[in-house]
């Protein structure tokens, strides 16, 4: 573990070295301390496939380490680095400058997530909700007979959920949901589209119980089909799709 440690040291202690730069703003915010946002500046060289973490991580080593801001597997799998870039919410290590066209590449916490501090947001309600739909098989054990250890599936089966077992819970949905933003209570599109997830699954039981949780006023019903949440995903999942499907279980026209 150390000598890992000690690789990443070396990987973040050299500046960024390139005749191109752009201004990096990013929100700072203090809950505790201030009254509102505001926004530091920074010029940072970048080369093509600078990401736009690595611009802030820049920052962090360089000119200001007060930055706070959350990541971890940098490769667009953890979930950890969800914030608004330019106005939409995207994963800092999976979004190059390059590709953002602009000069000015701005950093804000995602919308609809309580902050921490500064790009660093609370993911409590994500978790609850997401928890709350039960975001595993229900089965009755009995179902198992003799040595069987595996429930098989046909690949027609899993094309029925896969898209939505991709889901990172990176928040990025929830936090482009207009819904979210009104409605504190709202189930939120990463958690529909889990139920989802495991109401198509042939392999679960649990499908009945699950519409009930979310056939309530702040459930399924309470989504107003934007679509937003499906356009930001950074794993290709449409939970607008999932939801839709859904309500056709819900009004009868799915078994």
């Amino acid at each position: 573990m150390a000598q890992v440690s000690h690789i990443a040291n070396e990987q973040t202690s050299t500046p960024i070295s390139s005749s191109k730069s752009i201004t990096l703003r990013i929100a700072r915010y203090n809950p505790e301390h201030d009254d509102s946002s505001k926004f530091m500046e920074f010029t940072i060289p970048y080369e093509r496939w600078t990401t736009v973490l690595e611009a802030i991580l820049e920052v962090k080593k360089h000119l200001d380490h007060s930055v706070a801001v959350r990541y971890s597997c940098r490769q667009a799998t953890c979930g950890s680095c969800g914030m608004m870039i330019n106005g939409k919410p995207r994963l800092a290590c999976f979004t190059k400058i390059s590709e953002l066209n602009s000069d000015v590449i701005t950093v804000e916490p995602m919308n609809n997530f309580p902050i921490i501090r500064d790009l660093a947001v609370k993911f409590e309600r994500l978790f609850d909700t997401h928890h709350k739909i039960k975001p595993y098989l229900i089965r009755d054990d009995a179902d198992l007979v003799s040595d069987e250890r595996e429930f098989l599936q046909s690949p027609e089966e899993v094309e029925q959920y896969i898209q939505f077992a991709n889901c990172i819970k990176c928040g990025l949905c929830n936090s482009a949901c207009p819904t979210m933003a009104t409605d504190s209570s709202f189930v939120g599109p990463q958690a529909l589209a889990q139920a989802y997830r495991y109401v198509a699954d042939s392999r679960d039981k649990g499908k009945d119980s699950r519409l009930k949780i979310i056939d309530e006023s702040h459930g399924i019903w309470r989504c107003h089909f934007a679509g937003s949440c499906s356009q930001v995903c950074p794993k290709g999942v449409d939970p607008a799709m999932g939801i839709q499907l859904l309500r056709g279980y819900l009004l009868g026209f799915r078994g």
